[in-house]
């Protein structure tokens, strides 16, 4: 009797591909006593597509308006209540380690982003193994260009640091996003600082790692009008020398931050500015030390 030859079964079909799972990017906003526009920024970051891909983190730095009750007009938000104000360096930091994602979009209550603009920068920046950071372009309400691009505040005295450049010039954290694996290699966000200098300081980080933050003209975002709610406030203005100052300490060493310090409290002296010279003669700055 022959033998029956098997028949030749169909190869078995490739499985399906799983569907990315978790978000792709975490947005960051930082909210004091701007209700109204985290409202805006929130609402356009709602409508972000693929909207499941996106986490959005909202930390509400001890605001005295409707910024604590944010969550219960939008549930898809994650908002974390601080007890006061502790800056920006300690917020940042407190909303990467909640953070999900392997990529962090800090973003101003002021920005107001379209609905393909997280997706796009995070294309560019899984793409570019050169940077570290990417950034959209910032335009005002009428479409031209926004403040976004800082030059070294201390003069000069940190060039040198920016070895391939003669001046250093730096992007605002207004709308920058991040690799969470990077601010993690560098340690996070430096609490000397506390409102001011983190851009500054992330910056000199990434040219310090010889990697780039690249800004991308046709990605643009809007940048609407509006100051920080303390902006004319001694503190803020004690908060930036304090900043530059802890920058050149830590680039330039201890004398140099401290001489820029000194030089601060002889100018507010001879302006007769007793409160700002007394917060620079305390070394207060933005952290909630100041909260009482």
């Amino acid at each position: 009797m022959p033998k029956r030859i098997p028949e030749t079964l169909p190869p078995e079909p490739n499985p399906p591909e799983e569907a990315p799972s978790g978000p792709r990017v975490s947005a960051v906003l930082l909210t004091f006593n701007q209700a109204p526009e985290a409202r805006r920024a929130i609402e356009a970051l709602e409508r972000s597509t693929p909207r499941e891909r996106l986490e959005i983190i909202v930390v509400d730095c001890g605001s005295g308006d409707e910024g604590p009750e944010l969550d219960t007009h939008y549930p898809g938000i994650h908002l974390m209540r601080m007890p006061h104000h502790f800056g920006a360096a300690k917020a940042m930091n407190i909303a990467v380690r909640t953070a999900k994602a392997d990529l962090v979009f800090f973003l101003s209550p002021y920005v107001e982003v379209d609905a393909g603009t997280v997706a796009s920068l995070a294309a560019h920046l899984e793409e570019d193994s050169s940077a570290a950071a990417v950034c959209p372009l910032l335009v005002d309400e009428e479409g031209k260009p926004a403040p976004q691009v800082y030059a070294d505040p201390t003069g000069g005295a940190l060039a040198p640091v920016a070895a391939d450049a003669s001046t250093l010039s730096y992007p605002n954290r207004e709308a920058i996003m991040v690799r969470k694996a990077f601010l993690r290699n560098m340690n996070y966000f430096d609490e000397h600082f506390g409102e001011y200098g983190v851009d500054l300081d992330l910056a000199l980080q990434i040219r310090r790692a010889a990697k780039k933050i690249r800004v991308y003209p046709e990605i643009r975002v809007t940048r609407h009008p509006g100051t920080d709610p303390i902006e004319s406030e001694p503190l803020a203005e004690a908060d930036r020398i304090a900043g530059v100052s802890a920058l050149l300490g830590k680039y330039q060493g201890f004398f140099t931050g401290f001489k820029y310090r000194l030089a601060a409290i002889l100018k507010a002296l001879l302006r007769f500015d007793l409160k700002l010279m007394a917060l620079l003669l305390q070394g207060q700055k933005l952290d909630g030390s100041q909260a009482g």
